[in-house]
């Protein structure tokens, strides 16, 4: 029995390994961690429990059959993070450059099955070089697998990939149907084809790094949700963002014990600017009504009039989306209702509630936007409102203009409770714009044009450009002085904890893609 242990030691040994100590070396100097040094930083100590690990390729052409590594390329298994289950895969770029084989992919659709079975999430790892060419249409099939689990798996489970190195050609596919990309700088690229394609078919001159690599996605595409200086950072963000989201579909969010406080919240008073065109920015709005610490922002650099993220309400995690007065004046635009509807789908999906802050002016004019369809990407956000059945509460901070009032989760659509702060304005459009067109024979008759239309745009600016009108007709529920904005949302999210929703039975809506 010794020497059968012994043999078995000795295959764990190489396998662990992976493509040997070169290859390993080799890693480390470009800043890297290898595959099995990151799964140990991502799970909790000693939780890790790694299956297939001596699993080999059956491909026997161009030589194949004689190198062989236990593990093929893939490291799969599962294990805790923050106490909480987790199914895990990472490959392995010393191995044939993390290619991924028939056999490659047969593990990564092993523990996706388990981890819709278990109800976990799912975090993959990619550092690969893509299909393994030597196995042809296999590694394609193998792909496809995967893709087809991803799909399935959505919605249902989280699912999070990690950008650690190259991931081209189809293997960009599987991250993007994920619910969140992370990306590291200098480190990691995306792209369907590289710069010599590029290259070849435009004859554009682009570096890997230019084309896709972590800030140009964060920024440019919004492909990535998240970007990491290192790996080391890139998994602490991982182990954060799992905090905040529940395990499945059906779980609630995680609680942490909160000790109560004086909720009240004075620097909101002062946070307005006297003029209506002064920018703020609605981070400090966001960081005085959250818990401390707990805000963690997704999306950061990529349409950057619309922020959002997670946080946490009296130790209850929430889902946020804010306009943002600091860029655009927080206009919606293409990018902005694109990044704000997937958020607000995901948060549905997970039973995650949804705080809006709105500051809107409106939808960004201009044929830019509409040739490259504001009208249906602007749809895409009023459908995710409208779709969502997780507690849904709004604070009006200051203009709500037009059909981005109605399209930031509005009364109309069906926002549990809607607040507002004194400096709101609820109106069709801002007070000059609607004065030139409702006044018009009077301004231009005037002796003083100039000064007619400054009378009449403070007639308006009283009568309309206020929270009143709408509270008065219960579109929205309670106009509150600022400060007491924190007090308000902890009761209002304690009180819709148990909200229901029934919608019509169908097979899935048909959102305006």
């Amino acid at each position: 029995m010794q020497d059968l242990l012994n043999a078995l030691r000795d295959k764990k040994e190489l396998a662990q390994l992976g493509g040997g100590i070169e290859r390993i070396d080799k890693e480390h100097k470009k800043g890297k961690l290898t595959a099995r040094e990151r799964l140990e930083l991502l799970l909790d100590a000693g939780s890790f429990e790694e299956l297939d690990m001596l699993k080999e390729h059956r491909s026997f052409d161009f030589g194949m059959e004689t190198q062989q590594f236990p593990g093929d390329g893939v490291i799969t298994g599962y294990g805790k993070i923050h106490g909480r289950l987790a199914y895990v895969f990472a490959q392995d770029f010393t191995v044939f450059g993390g290619s991924l084989s028939e056999t490659h992919a047969e593990k990564i659709c092993k523990i996706m099955d388990l981890a819709m079975e278990n109800g976990a999430p799912v975090i993959g790892l990619n550092d690969s070089g893509g299909a393994r060419i030597q196995e042809g249409v296999n590694s394609l099939g193998g792909y496809a697998d995967i893709f087809f689990r991803n799909t399935v798996a959505s919605g249902v489970i989280p699912q999070i990939s990690a950008i650690m190195g190259p991931c081209a050609g189809g293997a960009v596919y599987s991250p993007a149907i994920t619910d969140f990309i992370m990306m590291v700088e200098n480190t990691s690229y995306m792209f369907v084809t590289g710069p010599n394609v590029v290259k070849t078919v435009t004859n554009e001159d682009v570096t890997s790094e230019e084309l896709g690599g972590a800030m140009t996605h964060a920024r440019k595409s919004g492909v990535a949700h998240l970007t990491a200086y290192n790996d080391l950072d890139a998994i602490r963000k991982i182990r954060t963002l799992l905090s905040y989201i529940p395990q499945n579909n059906r779980e609630t969010t995680p609680l942490v014990p909160y000790a109560g406080e004086d909720e009240c919240r004075p620097a909101l008073n002062k946070i307005i600017p006297a003029s209506s065109q002064t920018p703020y920015d609605i981070k400090e709005v966001i960081v005085e009504l959250c818990d401390k610490d707990s805000f963690f922002e997704v999306h950061e650099h990529y349409a950057e009039n619309i922020v959002v993220g997670f946080a946490r309400m009296a130790g209850r995690s929430i889902g946020i989306v804010a306009n943002q007065p600091q860029d655009l004046a927080g206009v919606l635009d293409v990018n902005a209702s694109k990044k704000a509807a997937r958020f607000v789908r995901f948060c549905d999906c997970f039973n995650i509630p949804l705080l809006v802050l709105v500051d809107v002016p409106g939808f960004l004019p201009g044929t830019d936007q509409e040739w490259n369809a504001i009208i249906t990407n602007g749809a895409k956000l009023l459908y995710a409102f409208s779709e969502a059945t997780v507690p849904r509460v709004t604070v009006i901070t200051r203009k709500a203009y037009g059909g981005a009032y109605d399209v930031m989760n509005s009364k109309h659509i069906k926002a549990d409770l809607n607040y507002a702060w004194p400096s709101a304005e609820i109106a069709v459009m801002g007070a000059k714009g609607a004065s030139e067109i409702i006044f018009k024979k009077e301004i231009t008759s005037a002796e003083n044009p100039e000064a007619k239309l400054l009378e009449k745009e403070a007639e308006y600016q009283h009568k309309f450009a206020n929270p009143y009108r709408a509270a008065g007709r219960g579109f929205v529920d309670e106009v509150i002085a600022p400060s007491e904005t924190r007090k308000k949302l902890i009761r209002a999210f304690e009180m819709l904890s148990n909200k229901k929703v029934v919608r019509p039975t169908k097979k899935h809506g048909n959102i305006p893609l």
